[in-house]
């Protein structure tokens, strides 16, 4: 398939997941919790997640049946595979309950396990940002763009998101985000993916998370690197395995809030 026909199908994975979710979107659906059980813990999954990932991998199944497939509902397929679908249907769920727009679902594909396409849709905005690691663009109802992240080299000018601050362990991994926090200009919270894009758009220039999974960041490594980022894992190994991420609008900047994170500065 050329790279034009696996943008389209891209595209249709987009469509066709969109006209799964929008029709639950501030209505009423049934939802669980996959942390029943867990004290204090709250993993929300709804009607709408398990439809979309179900239209997405039925799919991918008939186009690309050597392919392997992540996904957060239902797991993982072939994922040995030379090319993988990493997919989060909503990612930003607890928006999504509450009726808020910060959520997006997420397609991305790996190739012998580097990152190497991905997309956050938007369906209620009409929003879909794209990247392939060296280009990356928005569309909208205005119409398209390219996506440029902002150079902005000191922590202390610096804009940063991360969805919950108490996602971070107490201790080593909580005190390296607040070394990070009470050096910048600005901090947001709850944005999920949306944060990924807009650090990517030139919005906000620093996002530090922990206890992500693939398919949490997988589809936005393009995208932040198409547009002149950089993402990685806390100690600079790739991002692609989940865990602790932070991605940054430029090195310099990714590399002073990595030196915070780890306790150098």
């Amino acid at each position: 398939m050329s790279v034009v026909d696996l943008a389209r199908f891209v595209e249709d994975l987009a469509t066709q997941s969109g006209a799964a979710i929008l029709p639950f979107f501030r209505g009423h659906f049934g939802m669980d919790d996959k942390a029943r059980g867990s004290a204090g813990a709250f993993d929300p999954v709804t009607e709408a997640d398990r439809a979309a990932e179900t239209v997405m991998r039925n799919m991918i199944r008939a186009h690309f049946p050597t392919h392997g497939i992540l996904g957060e509902e239902f797991g993982a397929q072939n994922t040995d595979a030379e090319c993988v679908w990493v997919l989060d249907p909503i990612d930003g769920t607890r928006a999504f309950i509450a009726g808020l727009p910060t959520w997006g679902t997420l397609i991305g594909l790996t190739h012998h396990g580097a990152a190497v396409r991905g997309m956050m849709h938007q369906p209620y905005l009409q929003e879909r940002f794209t990247g392939d690691g060296r280009t990356a663009s928005v569309r909208t109802p205005k119409g398209e763009r390219r996506l440029q992240a902002r150079i902005t080299e000191r922590l202390a000018d610096a804009i940063l998101a991360t969805t919950d601050p108490r996602l971070f362990a107490e201790g080593e991994e909580r005190e390296g985000f607040r070394a990070v926090e009470d050096a910048v200009r600005l901090s947001r919270y709850g944005a999920d993916c949306y944060a990924y894009c807009m650090l990517a758009a030139g919005q906000i220039d620093l996002v530090v998370e922990a206890g992500l999974k693939p398919y949490d960041i997988v589809a936005l490594i393009p995208i932040v690197e198409g547009a002149g980022g950089v993402v990685t894992a806390w100690d600079g190994s790739p991002a692609t395995g989940g865990g602790r991420i932070v991605a940054a609008g430029n090195r310099r900047l990714h590399e002073a809030a990595l030196a915070r994170l780890n306790g150098r500065a």
